[in-house]
């Protein structure tokens, strides 16, 4: 029964093509990006810990160039070279000058000292004390100096140690760990000897620069002197006598990389050395064999879990394939065959709630919707008739109220009232205006005489109480401008603006001029204008760029402004407004003169 189930055949082969290919990849995947990691990442440290080597070299060499600075000053040489004039009191002054001007030139140096070998003088300075000129005792820096000396560089970096405070020798408090740069000082060009120069250097460069060359918690790193002594370190715990930094120290090799195994640490180290006049420091590097192959551990458990979840969905699919997908797309199939051959009745039992029966049902309710469909056609075809109708009578209707206009101007003039003949007039020209829906960009010339029939009339209904001005130059009428661009700013005066006290009047100023290649109109009013949070809403609505339909009070018109200005002219095209200091709403609108129009909207919306 086993072998002919097609079941479990087809089980037992899911599991196969899925577990053989998967396990082989996994461990061909871990293999490869396990030695490719750490390729990658041994070179990314190596690049690392050279250019660290090469920031502490550029450090030291800036400490030594200082201890070198002195020699272009006349005055200090010929005094280092006869320092038994002790009664020269300017030379003395000179020596203050040069000894302060190092030891300020660098803010971790601590202390400077000068030992003239000729007079058995020792001259020192530090941040905590004035210049001190005293007997030169040898035998206190006497194996420093000789380090010095045998070195063909004449310069020794003696390792970290701890130096008292200048005030308080038994005080802990002033103990601090410094190193010191020792420098022969020669007669070029003869190289007599003529003393020594130490600086007292506090590590805060070093630290700053060994920080930057690891990761804490995951890293280690050191700073080992070429005689084994500690400069930096990590990890506190590592003591001057482990194994691995006598090795260090007793290699000739420049830089390397090598693979540790002890019991407390299990990893790579990787090394590079300063040159012998930076003090041949070693700069070494630990990392652990966990931070190095994090990466390929990771995903090598990713690809094991996505293995797990992939075996789990072929067993549940083996099983559903079997028993809950062959039967329903059989009677699917044959509907489907029903609908090809015209039978639009299709009617069957739910096959399920899973995918399957999910298809089923939106199977039937697509054939519905087909059918649906097919009677909405002859319902649409009679309702394009009576919208044809209607076209036409929305055609007749506007001529039919500017005939009655007209007629009701002619018995206006017969009965002598000019007045009313010029109302209607006004408002025939506005309702021409608006009514014309065959034109979005008129001439400005246009837009002016609209906006003229609108300010008369409200003239006509405020007297006295409003003025306006409309100042254009004749040579600008010609420009192309957005139909109805002003009427709506214009309205907003009269509804939120004007102030209709009897005592007060309304003024209005539509003002249009040239900048360059742009023009801009400037509406100004002398109304009641508006608080600084309604001026901020409005201002947020403009440049909202959520397509919602408007709610009362959101400003329409000027909305519908701003966004015919960015259909036409993209960002070009520009709407402000704000308060005017003496009262009342500024408001300037700013586009192309040379405008492209309508062919841009596909650009902006």
């Amino acid at each position: 029964m086993f072998r002919t189930s097609i079941r479990n055949k087809l089980i037992v082969l899911l599991l196969l093509i899925t577990i053989v290919p998967f396990g082989t990849s996994i461990v061909t995947t871990y293999l490869y990006t396990k030695e490719s990691l750490k390729d990658k990442f041994v070179d990314e440290n190596v690049n690392l810990l050279y250019q660290g080597k090469l920031n502490v070299e550029g450090y030291i060499d800036e400490l030594k160039n200082l201890s070198l600075s002195f020699y272009t000053n006349i005055d200090f040489m010929a005094y280092l070279r006869n320092p038994e004039l002790d009664d020269d009191y300017l030379a003395k002054e000179t020596v203050k000058n040069v000894i302060l001007t190092i030891l300020h030139a660098e803010e971790n140096i601590n202390r400077v000292n000068i030992v003239f070998i000729k007079d058995d003088l020792n001259v020192s300075v530090s941040k905590r004390s004035s210049v001190v000129f005293s007997p030169f005792i040898q035998e206190l820096e006497a194996e420093n100096y000789e380090k010095a000396l045998k070195n063909k560089y004449y310069v020794y970096l003696e390792p970290m140690h701890v130096v008292q405070g200048e005030k308080a020798a038994n005080d802990k408090r002033n103990k601090r760990d410094i190193f010191t740069l020792h420098r022969v000082l020669l007669d070029i060009p003869s190289n007599d000897l003529l003393g020594y120069i130490s600086l007292d250097i506090a590590p805060s460069q070093i630290i700053n620069i060994s920080e930057k060359l690891y990761v804490k918690d995951k890293e280690e790193f050191y700073i080992i002197s070429s005689e084994g002594e500690m400069i930096f370190q990590s990890n506190n715990k590592v003591s001057e006598d482990e194994a691995w930094i006598k090795k260090l120290t007793a290699s000739k090799k420049q830089s390397g990389t090598m693979e540790l195994e002890t019991d407390s640490f299990q990893g790579l180290m990787i090394y590079d050395r300063t040159s012998e006049a930076s003090g041949g420091w070693i700069l070494a590097k630990r990392i652990p064999y966990t931070s190095v192959f994090e990466s390929a551990l990771s995903v090598a458990k990713i690809n094991i879990l996505f293995g797990i979840i992939g075996l789990c969905l072929v067993i549940l699919g083996s099983f559903f394939v079997s028993f809950k997908i062959t039967s329903p797309i059989r009677i699917l199939l044959q509907h489907i065959n029903k609908v090809e051959k015209g039978d639009m009745n299709v009617e069957f039992v739910p096959l399920g709630k899973d995918e399957i029966g999910v298809l089923g049902n939106r199977f039937q309710e697509m054939i519905g919707k087909i059918n649906q469909l097919i009677n909405r056609e002859y319902k649409l075809e009679l309702e394009n008739k009576t919208n044809q109708l209607k076209v036409l009578q929305s055609q007749l209707n506007p001529h039919f109220l500017y005939n009655a206009l007209q007629s009701i101007g002619t018995v206006a003039l017969k009965n002598k009232v000019p007045q009313i003949y010029t109302l209607v007039t006004h408002l025939s020209k506005i309702m021409r205006y608006g009514m014309n829906i065959d034109e979005d960009l008129v001439p400005l010339a246009k837009e002016i005489d609209y906006t003229k029939a609108y300010l008369l009339l409200q003239r006509e209904r405020f007297g006295e109480q409003f003025t306006y001005s409309l100042n254009f130059k004749e040579t600008d009428l010609s420009i192309t401008v957005p139909k109805m661009i002003l009427q709506p700013i214009i309205e907003n005066y009269f509804k939120h603006g004007f102030d209709s006290r009897a005592d007060s009047i309304g003024q209005l100023a539509v003002e249009g001029k040239r900048q360059d290649d742009m023009f801009v109109i400037t509406i100004r009013d002398n109304g009641i204008g508006m608080s600084e949070s309604r001026l901020v809403q409005i201002k947020q609505t403009l440049t909202d760029t959520q397509q919602e339909r408007p709610t009362k009070g959101t400003n329409i018109g000027l909305k519908n402004v701003y966004l015919r200005l960015k259909l036409y002219y993209g960002q070009k095209g520009t709407l402000h407004l704000d308060n005017q200091k003496g009262g009342g709403i500024y408001v300037s609108i700013t586009f192309p003169i040379e405008a492209r129009g309508i062919l841009d909207e596909g650009n902006h919306y």
